[in-house]
């Protein structure tokens, strides 16, 4: 509950930064910079005086656009991987665990900074290389589930009855893998977010003006001591946001593991 209430407030801020900010966000002022919180701007300012609030709101925004597309690359090409791993058996699935493995020879955030190197900066160009890095978790958990529900008697059942393979894969055992799913996704969200800040803070995402909470990081850091509140917003931020999914994913484990029925 507490993990859906941060994540509906954390929407609700989403939603109305589609349509309002209190200023522009990527619009400076000199004469306004570093100011407190206020009135006139509840957040405060940055170093070139613009809104932290209004910057926070453009930058949620950012951030659940680049984990949303990167948990759906990996959710798609680790569901059809991992389908046809567990499914298949035999060559098929060792080759392609094989190559699943070697993905995860390499740390993520590591194997992140690769692919932005080859495919450059960007938000997209983020997206896309958290997505490959996703690619391993949701494959295994495939795989995983496919190779147990296939061998249930409804399945032998279904395919006794002449029951196309395509058929057997996406109605028969898909439906029963979803729960897993469904927790990978949320907890892999928070993990988007995190290597998405991690990537920005180190110049690599998020390319400016555009406003990313990890970069707001890096750039409030040294302001630390005189100006403690430009670093705390966006890092609270970014905890609130990791842990609303996190708190929601673990939640949704116990929700729907079976075992605890």
């Amino acid at each position: 509950m507490i993990g859906t209430i941060l994540l509906t407030f954390l929407l609700l801020i989403l939603i109305i930064s589609l349509f309002y900010t209190p200023y522009d966000p990527n619009k400076m002022n000199t004469r306004a910079k570093f100011e407190t919180p206020s009135a006139a701007h509840p957040l405060g300012t940055d170093n070139f005086g613009r809104d932290i609030l209004s910057r926070i709101m453009k930058g949620t925004q950012i951030v659940f656009l680049i984990g949303l597309c990167s948990v759906a690359i990996g959710l798609a090409a680790g569901l059809a991987l991992g389908a046809v791993a567990g499914y298949f058996g035999g060559l098929v699935d060792e080759i392609i665990m094989r190559v699943i493995d070697a993905m995860m020879a390499f740390p993520g955030i590591l194997f992140a900074l690769v692919l932005i190197t080859v495919f450059g900066t960007g938000s997209m160009n983020t997206a896309l290389a958290l997505g490959i890095t996703a690619i391993p978790r949701f494959c295994r958990i495939t795989r995983a589930g496919f190779m147990q529900v296939k061998e249930l008697d409804y399945v032998k059942a279904a395919r006794s009855r002449g029951a196309s393979t395509l058929r057997l894969m996406l109605l028969h055992i898909l439906p029963n893998i979803v729960s897993p799913l469904l927790v990978t996704m949320s907890l892999g969200f928070s993990s988007a977010v995190l290597a998405e800040a991690g990537l920005s803070y180190l110049g690599l995402g998020i390319q400016p003006p555009d406003p990313s909470l990890g970069k707001m990081l890096y750039e409030a850091q040294a302001f630390l001591l005189t100006k403690p509140w430009y670093a705390f917003i966006p890092g609270t931020m970014i905890t609130l946001i990791v842990l609303g999914f996190n708190m929601f994913g673990d939640g949704l484990r116990d929700i729907t593991d079976t075992r605890n029925a």
